[in-house]
């Protein structure tokens, strides 16, 4: 393996959903090989895998044409020799509706504010999804606990109730920070309109190929312009989750307050 890929370790828990075509992928790549060809071959070469686009070398994206321009109107993603644009790839491949619905929005906000380089809230949310999101597929006790910023009780008191939940991990720069893991590193969780419909899957194991293909179509139909302006996320510290971390089974090492932080310090 190369351009970093080497340092991924496959058996983290936060990457059971991307391992299967992922490690396998990976172990193809070398030096002399391009993220963008590996990609397009797991997509040619695998009948479970579909997208909406085609990867392209970083060099293509024309000049003056925005990224997510260039993934609208031309349907190519940009590609460089990284772990950041791996894991994007990864996760066009298995969340295909969720990242072009994301691109959609993008495109329709460039369109309306006429300009790229002018955000706004709803691309800035939109952005931090795509780089830091995940989704939460929790019992109702647990979700309320992660809104309520109560740290004791989502992961103490309720500690039991984690082996009914999954957190799946969506966003590309979350997961290239996860290669080394620390404790502070923090995922938006994106808090979905209609939960029970995510609950109450039958086999809502992530590293199912089809409660991913259920998990991007539900996900996909929640997401509009109206709730991104509106910050649609609760922050959620990864290595709190039970059994991502050794160190978390003392409960000691939730009293850390620069990471696990009262909802007071926490920005709106």
């Amino acid at each position: 393996m190369a351009h970093g890929l080497e340092n991924i370790d496959w058996q983290a828990p936060w990457l059971v959903h991307l391992r299967e075509r992922g490690e396998v992928a990976a172990n193809g790549i070398d030096d002399s090989t391009d993220v963008f060809s590996v990609l397009n071959d797991l997509v040619n070469h695998n009948a479970q895998t579909t997208t909406v686009v085609k990867f392209v070398p970083q060099d293509n994206l024309p000049t003056g044409t925005p990224y997510e321009s260039c993934i609208f109107d031309l349907k190519q993603c940009p590609t460089r020799n990284n772990l950041h644009d791996y894991f994007n790839g990864l996760c066009w491949l298995h969340f295909p509706k969720i990242k072009a619905r994301l691109n959609q929005l993008h495109a329709q906000e460039i369109k309306q504010s006429g300009s790229a380089t002018q955000r706004g809230k709803v691309r800035d949310a939109l952005t931090l999804l795509d780089e830091n999101g995940a989704f939460l597929i929790a019992p109702e006790p647990l979700w309320q606990a992660l809104l309520a910023k109560d740290w004791d009780q989502l992961f103490i008191t309720l500690r039991p109730l984690w082996q009914e939940a999954n957190l799946v991990l969506f966003g590309h720069a979350l997961m290239e920070k996860l290669v080394t893991p620390r404790k502070p590193i923090t995922a938006h969780v994106y808090i979905i309109d209609t939960p029970n419909l995510i609950a109450n899957y039958p086999n809502n194991t992530p590293d199912k190929g089809t409660f991913l293909s259920y998990l991007d179509e539900i996900i996909a139909a929640d997401l509009t312009a109206e709730k991104f302006a509106a910050k649609p996320f609760a922050p959620l510290p990864v290595m709190g989750v039970p059994g991502w971390c050794s160190a978390n089974e003392n409960p000691d090492f939730y009293s850390d307050s620069q990471v696990f932080r009262r909802p007071s310090t926490y920005c709106a």
